[in-house]
């Protein structure tokens, strides 16, 4: 028995062929945003694994560090580290920024966005390895940066006010919108995120000494604690906590939240606020987006399937003159319609991972996001050919022989 699809795949072998690679790139790009919001959540997951916590204590009444703001006094972390089942606890600080690049010009070619990382060495909160350099071994002005910032050993960089040696590189420390983590000692970071800069000092200053109440002539020295005061700070935004073995998390958020005024999460809840709230946003608009594709794709393949049949109807009333019945012919349309989609899917997933590297962000293509796609384009294909099957099924035989 002929068979359409083989007929039309030989003698025009070119077009199906292009037309498929065309249906690929399609379904590379549909693949390519399923990687990229797979490549979110792994990103969510990798900041809250390379913090090393257990349980995270932050501001009252917010959802910090990550998702909201959240500033805690530094002093914090002796009462936290005094609870029972608590092994270690540590301050820590968080401030997304464009770094400066010493000696090249201002602007997208002299500035990274990236997340700096205010840690204390020896405890949660540092990078857990490095691929290149070394740790921070000075109390001051070294950073370990994340090798997507592009930054090199050596390298002086530029936070705030001040310029950073770069000592150090690691990889996959980034935050939850991708962008790469820059490791800075705590101090620096506590300066760079909540301290004024020098103007905003010095009429600070200014507006003090003119309050008479801050500035009363029968006692000396309150103005100059005052101002001292107004040139250091104390804030972290929040305290990694790691836990000793065997000890259940929510107990000891239970006590910080009921004792210590403050809140705590643990890592199940943190994920839950990154995966379920935080790009959430991101996810429906990502999920838009592939309804769309996947709609745009049903329509390209039905016209396809389609138009080819269209070109086929002599060959189809001859068929049936012969005696062919209607269910083998629904089944040629059917077959060619899921070739078509085979060779579309093979090249699509081929694209998806060439040009994978290439996006800013962090693409994801997990082998159960592959069989999904390939099961999906089938379904796809098997539905849009069903336009093209009405229209073959409604042929005279007539056709055949006629005009």
């Amino acid at each position: 028995m002929i068979s359409l699809a083989g007929r039309d795949i030989l003698h025009s072998w070119s077009k199906f062929v292009f037309t498929g690679i065309g249906l690929g790139l399609l379904i590379g790009v549909t693949l390519s945003m399923a990687g990229i919001y797979r490549g979110m959540i792994d990103d969510a997951r990798a900041l809250l694994g390379n913090s090393g916590a257990d349980l995270w204590v932050v501001q009252q009444q917010t959802q910090g560090p990550y998702a909201e703001s959240s500033s805690l006094r530094d002093d914090v972390v002796r009462s936290v580290r005094g609870l029972s089942g608590v092994a270690r606890a540590a301050n820590v600080t968080y401030l997304t920024m464009q770094v400066g690049r010493t000696g090249h010009a201002t602007g997208a070619d002299g500035e990274v966005r990236a997340m700096i990382v205010g840690f204390e060495p020896g405890q949660p909160g540092e990078p857990t390895y490095l691929v290149a350099g070394r740790r921070l071994t000075r109390g001051h002005y070294e950073a370990v940066a994340d090798v997507k910032a592009g930054f090199a050993l050596g390298e002086r960089i530029r936070i705030r006010r001040h310029d950073y040696t770069v000592v150090g590189l690691t990889r996959r420390m980034v935050s939850s919108g991708g962008d790469p983590m820059v490791f800075i000692p705590l101090k620096d970071a506590q300066e760079a995120q909540f301290l004024k800069d020098n103007d905003a000092i010095v009429n600070e200053r200014a507006r003090t000494a003119a309050n008479p109440g801050l500035n009363r002539p029968g006692v000396p020295g309150l103005l100059e604690a005052v101002q001292a005061s107004q040139t250091s700070n104390h804030n972290v935004n929040a305290v990694l906590v790691q836990l000793q073995p065997g000890v259940a998390a929510e107990d000891v958020a239970a006590t910080v939240r009921r004792w210590r005024h403050l809140q705590a999460f643990t890592l199940a809840q943190m994920d839950e606020i990154l995966v379920a709230k935080l790009i959430a946003t991101a996810a429906r608009q990502i999920g838009m987006f592939l309804v769309i594709l996947a709609v745009v794709s049903a329509a390209i393949v039905a016209f396809i399937i389609y138009t080819m049949t269209l070109g086929k109807i002599r060959e189809i009333a001859v068929l049936k003159l012969i005696g062919t019945r209607n269910r083998s012919i629904a089944g040629m349309i059917l077959q060619q319609a899921l070739g078509l989609g085979l060779i579309g899917f093979v090249v699509g997933t081929f694209a998806a991972l060439l040009w994978a590297p290439a996006f800013p962000k962090y693409v994801l293509l997990e082998p159960a996001d592959v069989f999904t796609g390939l099961v999906a384009v089938m379904v796809v294909c098997a539905l849009a050919s069903t336009l093209a099957i009405y229209a073959a099924l409604k042929v005279d035989p007539a056709a055949a022989i006629g005009g």
